[in-house]
């Protein structure tokens, strides 16, 4: 009988035990859903800075400056466009990599995110170090040539191509830049060869373009669309999967007997690793509700950008992770170095 009595005595012991555990964990749990919901609720607080890693005066700086003024607008709080150019963007993503994870230190970033990797030692890792927050847009380039270059399509440009191997050049805006990955991309589907002359940017490289001193390159549509309404360049083809906005009439590569052709560059806003994910989720529902607006949709448009509202802060760093593994594959098949 004592026997019994002790192990009843024992069990209940354990089972009260085990009960308050529980209880001591529910109430743990719940004062961590209050506190996360705070957070939420009291970010932000203060100014939020927006780091860009690119000079004032581009189209990355612009599409910053407009965000920052509209989440300024919705959060009530002023956000500071802040720039920190260099090495394609990798002195602003260390920068960053280097702030609090507290949501108030954001990075404005392009494609170069997922390009550096591949081509230098960097002291970060995209896939641990950062936090996607939201995709703000895809950035199509635009296949273009000088006026004197005969070919008006796609396969007559390749025809030119393959008739003179390795002998016509094209240019791109930096060696390992979205533009020259595009177009090697663009050489390794079709077969052709082409002698590869980088500048140091966008604005000398289509110079030469439109002087007829290489046959072909790929800069973004915001930055080539007003010379071929001018008439200084001919249009040959997109590279996004869809067409754009702004030029509809201009066919993608993809549709121009390249099936399968997509490679664009994209804007992304990144945080600190650890960042809390109540604040990064209010920041990527708010620069969705931005996104989803028409007028700032226009503004983006304008700038060659087409938006994207639709994407979760866990589908912005899926998408990441693809474009990296694409760009990785172009620039070792192709053996990219930098510059």
């Amino acid at each position: 009988m004592s026997t019994g009595h002790l192990s009843k005595s024992s069990f209940a012991v354990h089972l009260t035990r085990r009960t308050a555990a529980a209880a001591v964990f529910g109430i743990l749990a719940a004062a961590a859903a209050v506190q996360a919901q705070t957070t939420a609720q009291s970010y932000p607080n203060r100014p939020i800075r927006l780091i860009v890693g690119f000079p004032p005066g581009g189209s990355s700086d612009a599409t910053a400056r407009l965000l920052g003024s509209a989440l300024s607008a919705r959060l009530g709080q002023p956000v500071v466009v802040e720039n920190k150019a260099g090495a394609n963007t990798v002195i602003a993503t260390q920068y960053l990599r280097s702030q609090p994870a507290d949501g108030y230190t954001l990075l404005s970033v392009s494609s170069s995110f997922a390009i550096n990797p591949a081509l230098q030692k960097l002291t970060y890792n995209i896939d641990t170090d950062f936090a996607p927050v939201a995709l703000l847009g895809i950035i199509p380039l635009m296949l273009v040539t000088p006026n004197e270059v005969r070919a008006k399509s796609l396969p007559e440009l390749i025809a030119l191509a393959k008739a003179q191997p390795g002998k016509l050049p094209y240019a791109s805006y930096g060696a390992g830049s979205a533009g020259h990955i595009a177009s090697e991309l663009l050489l390794s589907m079709t077969g052709a060869e082409m002698i590869h002359v980088p500048y140091k940017g966008t604005g000398p490289a289509l110079v030469d373009v439109m002087g007829n001193q290489v046959t072909m390159m790929m800069p973004t549509v915001a930055a080539s669309n007003v010379l071929v309404k001018e008439g200084k360049l001919k249009a040959i083809a997109v590279s996004s999967s869809k067409r754009v906005s702004v030029v509809p009439h201009i066919p993608t590569i993809a549709e121009s007997g390249l099936p399968g052709y997509e490679l664009v560059a994209w804007e992304t806003i990144q945080a600190a690793a650890g960042t809390p994910p109540e604040i990064v989720n209010k920041l990527n529902t708010t620069i969705r509700q931005i996104l989803a607006t028409p007028e700032f949709r226009d503004k983006l448009i304008a700038l060659g950008i087409e938006p994207d509202s639709g994407k979760t802060p866990a589908e912005v760093g899926n998408f990441v992770r693809a474009e990296a593994e694409k760009f990785a594959k172009v620039i070792k098949d192709r053996g990219i170095k930098p510059e």
